[in-house]
């Protein structure tokens, strides 16, 4: 079978299904597994230079007259009609993270093939692990994809049982977890699950939310103990970079969490933005995060590291430059 994944989550899908050998394009954003990916060729690109661009810039391109609040991503219609898939994934979850269901059924229906088209919209962990089994069960390794799913499901298990101790003998953390910097937006959908399922408390959005930009007037009433910064489609440097969007807000020191040297920058495209099966490597990661605990395997700096603060105060990164 002939597989185009047009989000990165499904193609994490597709690997741990054991099928990256039938994937034949993919998105630009597509990296993981990174020897299993690399060779395979890419049919999108994107309309922003993200790189260059603050997350008040990439936020006002989205919602601006330019984009209108579609997608950011481009799609080859050429590159992917020469690749002949027999089954093209996608997404009507969010209409700025990935091409979007109606452009893909659009140009599907332009192409001299028998091509299904699969739309994944997972809101909370169970959807999350639902697709597992929904995808294995269009790409003929149904019983292997409820293999997978169990298997992770135990995995969440452990998660809960290796905090329970913690969460009774003291009070859950109270936790905001932050999804975009500017403007400020918590995360929502499977997120405040991660929480939960990790021995915290979620503040300012609920399981299986899709939220909207908040105050950081919010953030400072929430009182948290716990700040996770976790940015869309941001890798932890890159976080670190525009970190001062927070840390120069007034009453930043004011937070239990900032006082308690509890704020956590994470990988988000890796294990909380994407809702693909790491999301329950995510909720391992919460473990160590929120109560010191193992649960999986060990983590690194990579996936959470603290928010480093200088001997004198709290953390200064210079602010990234715009163009």
């Amino acid at each position: 079978m002939r597989i185009v994944s047009l989000l990165p989550a499904a193609t994490d899908i597709v690997a741990e299904l054991g099928l990256s050998a039938q994937l034949v394009g993919r998105t630009h954003e597509c990296d993981w597994p990174p020897r299993e990916v690399a060779s395979v060729p890419v049919v999108t690109g994107a309309d922003l230079d993200q790189d260059r661009l603050t997350s008040r810039e990439i936020s006002d391109a989205v919602g601006g007259s330019a984009h209108s609040g579609s997608s950011l991503y481009t799609l080859d219609t050429e590159a992917l009609a020469a690749l002949r898939p027999d089954v093209v994934l996608t997404q009507d979850l969010c209409d700025v993270c990935a091409v979007s269901y109606d452009k893909v059924s659009r140009t599907v229906r332009l192409l001299d093939a028998d091509t299904r088209v699969l739309s994944l919209e997972p809101r909370t962990l169970d959807d999350v692990l639902d697709c597992l089994v929904t995808v294995g069960a269009l790409l003929g390794v149904r019983e292997r994809a409820e293999r997978r799913r169990a298997e992770l499901t135990a995995r969440l298990k452990r998660v809960r049982a290796a905090v329970a101790g913690q969460a009774r003998s003291r009070s859950r953390p109270r936790v905001v977890a932050i999804e975009w910097l500017d403007p400020l937006w918590p995360a929502g959908h499977w997120v405040p699950e991660q929480i939960t399922a990790a021995g915290g408390e979620p503040l300012l959005a609920a399981p299986g939310e899709h939220t909207k930009p908040m105050t950081w007037e919010a953030v400072r009433a929430a009182h948290p103990d716990v700040l996770l910064v976790l940015p869309c489609g941001f890798p932890p440097e890159r976080t670190l970079r525009e970190a001062e969007l927070l840390t120069g807000l007034p009453g930043w020191e004011e937070l239990p969490a900032v006082r308690d040297d509890r704020v956590w920058i994470l990988d988000g495209p890796s294990y909380f933005n994407r809702p693909g099966p790491r999301v329950v490597r995510g909720a391992e990661v919460l473990a160590h995060v929120l109560h010191g605990v193992p649960a999986g395997e060990t983590v690194t700096a990579a996936e959470a590291r603290p928010l480093p603060r200088r001997p004198d105060g709290p953390v200064g990164p210079v602010r990234m430059q715009s163009r």
